[in-house]
């Protein structure tokens, strides 16, 4: 059984910094594209980040890009979230994502993910 948990979120003063990581059992990430999303109250859940399987390519929404950092830990079976100048609108729930398949690259949408952690609440006050 394949299992994601998340942690690190938080409450956190505009301008701070937060890690967000998220801990993968039941596979292996080595041959796997992760990502990240998150979902704020009454909005639809959007793309964050991802990391393509070899950890090559890394892509961004517009609004995180210079604030965000996505990477990975093969050996720990880990992806994590670095988010750097933190702002009110980056408040919202944030879920890790992996794929059904290996060798992804640039998965962006939601519908590429097949397993969701349970989410961790960020929240940024201004």
């Amino acid at each position: 059984q394949v299992q994601l948990v998340e942690s690190g979120g938080g409450l956190v003063q505009a301008g701070g910094s937060l890690r967000l990581s998220c801990a993968v059992s039941g596979r292996t990430i080595r041959t796997s594209a992760m990502g990240w999303f998150r979902q704020a109250p009454g909005k639809e859940r959007e793309f964050v980040a991802s990391i393509s399987w070899s950890g090559g390519d890394t892509y961004y929404r517009d609004s995180v890009k210079g604030r965000f950092t996505i990477s990975r830990d093969n050996a720990k079976n880990s992806v994590y979230l670095q988010m750097n100048s933190l702002k009110p609108e980056d408040t919202a729930v944030y879920y890790c994502a992996a794929p059904k398949g290996p060798w992804g690259i640039k998965l962006v949408s939601a519908s590429e993910y097949v397993y969701w952690g349970q989410g961790t609440q960020v929240t940024v006050s201004s």
